[in-house]
């Protein structure tokens, strides 16, 4: 069952629109979902929310650390609220999937993910779940830094908003802890096929 969902992600407006912003993307759209608005939390250098959903107790967080340090945010709200790791779901950004793709996991490496390795870090543990979206890879590992920091292009902005509001369907069932239903309907929302191009005249 999960109880706190953390979305990862940079403050500051230069970074809104950036790949790297993924996880906060989500979490607005869950926000605006559950009609409820993040504020600013100094307890846990996070923009957070607290609501209920089917009678459960569940948080939103938004790390406002900067990405390197998104684990000071989380480890320091489970301590205090006893989340456990497998309690605790982590929406990022994934370059090993296209936009539009998503997967959700439990456990496993941090695979270069700053924010993923500072969590790892600060909960001393690597079983929690994550949910990773899409954004592709610029092919060449020394244009990643750059790659995550820029905007996606119009169509990879869509696919990866296509891709948010498929996966909320799920948050029910990861709230209730049906973790295998949530995964089924993760795995199963595939993108909207690309409508075939139009005969020429």
């Amino acid at each position: 069952m999960i109880k706190l969902f953390v979305g990862l992600g940079n403050p500051g407006p230069e970074y809104e629109a950036t790949r790297h912003n993924a996880g906060f993307w989500w979490i607005d759209a869950l926000a605006r979902e559950l009609k409820v608005s993040l504020a600013p939390e100094k307890s846990c250098h996070a923009l957070l929310a607290r609501t209920t959903l089917h009678g459960q107790s569940l948080w939103l967080m938004k790390p406002q650390t900067f990405m390197n340090l998104s684990g000071k945010s989380v480890a320091a709200l489970a301590r205090f609220f006893k989340i456990q790791p497998g309690e605790i779901l982590v929406v990022h950004d994934e370059l090993d999937l296209v936009p539009g793709q998503v997967k959700l996991k439990l456990g496993g490496s941090h695979a270069g993910h700053n924010g993923l390795r500072d969590i790892h870090a600060q909960l001393g543990s690597a079983d929690y779940w994550r949910l990773r979206l899409g954004i592709g890879h610029p092919g060449v590992k020394a244009e990643v830094i750059n790659w995550v920091l820029k905007k996606p292009s119009p169509e990879e902005r869509v696919a990866i908003e296509d891709c948010i509001t498929r996966t909320l369907k799920a948050v029910p069932h990861l709230v209730a802890g049906e973790m295998e239903k949530a995964t089924l309907i993760v795995h199963t929302s595939k993108p909207p096929r690309p409508k075939p191009p139009r005969p020429e005249n």
